[in-house]
């Protein structure tokens, strides 16, 4: 499994091509250093460096990639590339050689109190946005030397699935590139970006806000939201929130688009409160992944045809709406 990551590694930090490195779970300092590699086993990982990990992602039979933004509180062995697997097994089954999936992985807190580890996260989510800005400036400038070099282009399509936190690191990665290396704009870089449990409040996509770049960046913005998100129904309480004076930051992922008319004509909100229970009880948090049989989850077929088709299914056209039940 291929992936990219800003977390600190106990090695030294140049690059070099081919050595082990070792990451330490409790350290979740924010680093400016990317570092691209292959996972070759549990705990077991190989620094190969960006050129080689594009050119084997130009170079592989996926038809299409997925990188994976994950959410807060996720450690690399016991969440992150265990989901990311799932996902590889998921679309492998529905079709052989279609997507292959590339997790993106940013420094979570892993110690005591939840709460601590989730304003601490928050933090490592911003900071890790300029890191990752970095990486987009990067393959853009990959993709300009192999054209004047004569190397083919990377014509795979790229999707991006960001769950929960992953969203706001999507947003500020984005906002960063567009304000710093791109003069205020971003090019169309993502076929569909998958916005699950996003835990970003629910007016970041209107015009003109931080995360209007996420649609400036992508042909579709799919919205996945659920009101009894346990997980999102607390983080409205935690960010920002006056409860004395009752005003409450909703978050994206728990009461979808804050005013749906105030949204470029590219975002679509997809209902889940029917089912996400029945994928993640009792949160309702991880509804993206497989049923309770082990086959692909009515969240993850939704997604699967977006990927298929480049056009997002919907009950209401008009109103860019789907109630998944």
């Amino acid at each position: 499994m291929l992936f990219i990551t800003n977390k600190a590694i106990n090695e030294a930090l140049a690059l070099k091509a081919g050595r082990k490195i070792t990451f330490d779970q409790q350290n979740n300092q924010v680093g400016q250093s990317l570092y691209f590699c292959r996972r070759n086993g549990a705990n077991d990982y190989t620094e190969i460096g960006s050129t080689v990990l594009l050119e084997e992602l130009r170079l592989s039979n996926a038809e299409q990639i997925l990188i994976y933004i994950h959410g807060f509180n996720n450690q690399m062995e016991s969440d992150i590339f265990p989901r990311t697997e799932t996902l590889q097994e998921l679309f492998d089954s529905c079709q052989q050689n279609f997507v292959q999936v590339i997790p993106v992985i940013w420094p979570c807190n892993d110690q005591f109190g939840v709460i601590r580890d989730y304003y601490d996260d928050q933090d490592a989510a911003d900071a890790s946005a300029f890191s990752f800005s970095r990486l987009l400036e990067k393959f853009i400038a990959w993709q300009e030397t192999n054209s004047s070099d004569g190397v083919p282009s990377c014509l795979k399509r790229i999707n991006v699935l960001a769950h929960s936190m992953g969203n706001r690191v999507l947003r500020g990665t984005l906002e960063r590139w567009g304000q710093y290396n791109r003069n205020g704009s971003v090019p169309l870089l993502f076929r569909n970006s998958f916005l699950i449990a996003a835990d970003i409040a629910n007016e970041s996509l209107e015009r003109g806000s931080k995360g209007d770049y996420i649609c400036q960046s992508s042909r579709n913005v799919v919205v996945y939201f659920a009101n009894d998100d346990l997980a999102l129904r607390s983080s409205k309480v935690a960010n920002d929130g006056n409860v004395i004076n009752k005003s409450i930051t909703r978050r994206l992922g728990h009461s979808g688009a804050e005013n749906p008319d105030l949204l470029p004509r590219n975002v679509y909100m997809v209902d889940c409160d029917e089912i996400n229970n029945i994928y993640d009880f009792p949160k309702g948090h991880a509804y993206f992944l497989k049923d309770n049989n082990g086959d692909p989850g009515l969240v993850f077929n939704h997604v699967l045809k977006a990927i298929q088709t480049g056009r997002v299914e919907v009950d209401d056209q008009a109103a860019r709406t789907k109630v998944i039940y």
